[in-house]
């Protein structure tokens, strides 16, 4: 009698269950991750579940000649908490982000961005390629000359590798749908990509140590997108935890929580799905190019075969699909898959964010579709770089700060008010003095010793916290000080891991707990 696995029958399903462990999840060649501003041996945390590392002492220090890489595409993830650092004025935190040759950010202002999001930590997600002659990738982080008093910071940096082609176009592929042209759209290795938006749509937040390997963040939040009509109308259908077959896409493209959840349009009320369509709308910047992801998988047992469940899908107020069927496109019940489009975002104006909108159609014709219904089971959004290379949409506008009117305050508070401040500026004259005296005793009983680097911080760089909106579990990121700053001076540009300094300019390098800023004006001629 034969081995079992000497069959053909036997040895083909040891090899299909084989491959299919093997491409479950992915394991990224590059997965780097540095806390800035800490040392090697002083920043370790299991955000992610994975150790963040210092980068001072480290094999990638904040001034070097850039990350090695492997050759491929990867993940670049910016970290940055916007809180008040020192002398630094938040509200200034203005500047420049390149890699790879694209500008990533420009005059980014991470305060501004994070009262816009009401998020307290900001993470910004780019996807590059690295050619085979690169082998090494430079950040560069410039503050806006500009502005007075702007600086640059950064608490977090990230890079990992991603599956070939996993947003990118394959040479042999026909291309993406371009839904204001005839001509199909390709992204190439040139081509520098923004995440913008990665939602589990009806489901909940997927943590990026849940992802496939590449712990990108699926957020739970299609609801906040929703126009009031979908948010009332729409349905979460229940999943019958259907077995998922990956037979069109790899196991790795989306978690499985995403492909067993969803949105659809309603229950059996017919005349109500047909009376509205379900729509998401999205802040984008204008003048870009968007390629937007829809994640599919039929699990309802009642949905099995080819029109039973056929919808519109509607993109930036074009026609995406006439005819949506899931289970056509799959071949079967419980078969993920994804459709990808491309859409461009003209300017409105002088508004700042233009709205994408997504809306999907029960079809109104029964001899086309045996349902009146549309499922949605997840989305992602990304833009695409422009013809110069550029990412950076505009800044939002900074929040107003109301100044109370002239005369409004009572004449009694006002003589508390300046008792209140001769009393304080005698107190600290004092404090001063003996600060001064203090420092001249330490400093003659002290060895001079190398300050180049941060203390040990009481707390390591990433915490859980809740923002206001509940969008997300978000990340806080310390903003203790260091007591250490350096001046560097360069006659030639320095190219860094966390820090740029221009070639006639002096900037003060400021080591704190958490961040490594590069402090202008403290600019001024070096020539």
């Amino acid at each position: 009698m034969k081995p079992l696995l000497t069959h053909p029958l036997y040895l083909s399903l040891f090899l299909y269950y084989f491959v299919t462990l093997l491409v479950a999840s992915y394991t990224p060649i590059d997965d780097i991750t540095l806390a800035c501003g800490y040392s090697r041996d002083q920043a370790t945390s299991n955000y992610n579940h994975r150790n963040w590392t210092g980068d001072i002492n480290s094999k990638f220090p904040p001034i070097q000649d850039g990350f090695p890489l492997s050759p491929g595409q990867k993940f670049i993830r910016l970290y940055f908490n916007p809180a008040s650092y020192q002398d630094f004025d938040r509200s200034k935190s203005n500047f420049s982000v390149k890699a790879g040759g694209f500008t990533l950010l420009k005059d980014f202002n991470a305060y501004a961005a994070a009262k816009f999001d009401d998020m307290e930590t900001l993470i910004r997600e780019f996807c590059v390629n690295i050619d085979s002659q690169q082998q090494s990738l430079n950040i560069i982080f410039s503050p806006t000359r500009d502005i007075p008093d702007s600086y640059a910071f950064i608490n977090g940096i990230e890079i990992v590798s991603m599956p070939t082609n996993l947003y990118y176009t394959a040479a042999e592929s026909h291309g993406i749908q371009y839904l204001s042209n005839q001509v199909n759209f390709y992204i190439g290795n040139n081509t520098a990509l923004e995440s913008m938006y990665r939602i589990n749509v009806g489901g909940s937040q997927v943590l990026p140590e849940r992802d496939t390997g590449m712990y990108r963040n699926w957020y739970a939040t299609d609801d906040l997108y929703l126009n009031d009509v979908s948010r009332r109308s729409s349905i979460i259908p229940l999943t019958n935890k259907v077995e998922l077959r990956f037979s069109k896409i790899p196991e790795y493209t989306a978690p499985k929580e995403v492909y067993r959840t969803g949105r659809s349009m309603g229950g059996n009320n017919k005349t109500l799905k047909l009376s509205y369509n379900l729509t998401w709308g999205f802040h984008v910047d204008p003048n870009f190019f968007y390629l937007v992801r829809l994640h599919f998988c039929e699990f309802e047992i009642i949905i099995t075969r080819p029109r039973d469940r056929v919808f519109l899908i509607y993109i930036a107020n074009q026609t995406a699909e006439k005819h949506a069927d899931i289970i056509q496109w799959s071949g079967g019940n419980g078969v993920p898959l994804y459709r990808d489009y491309i859409v461009s975002m003209p300017g409105q104006g002088s508004k700042k964010k233009v709205n994408l909108f997504l809306a999907l159609q029960a079809n109104p014709n029964d001899w086309l579709s045996n349902y009146a219904d549309a499922l949605l089971n997840g989305l992602e959004i990304f833009k695409l770089n422009d013809t110069n290379g550029n990412l950076a949409g505009p800044n939002p506008d900074l929040p107003e700060v109301t100044a109370p009117e002239p005369g409004s305050q009572n004449p009694k508070n006002l003589n508390k008010k300046k008792l209140t401040a001769i009393v304080a500026g005698v107190a600290v004259t004092g404090i001063l003095v003996l600060c001064v005296l203090g420092y001249l005793v330490f400093k003659r009983g002290r060895k001079v010793k190398d300050s180049s680097y941060c203390q040990k911080p009481k707390w390591g760089p990433f915490s859980f916290a809740t923002t206001k909106s509940t969008k997300s579990r978000g990340l806080s990121l310390s903003s203790d000080l260091c007591h250490h700053f350096h001046w560097l001076r360069s006659k030639k540009p320095l190219k860094t891991s966390t820090i740029f300094l221009s070639s006639v300019l002096v900037g003060l390098v400021m080591c704190t707990k958490g961040m490594w800023t590069v402090g202008p004006h403290a600019w001024r001629s070096n020539g």
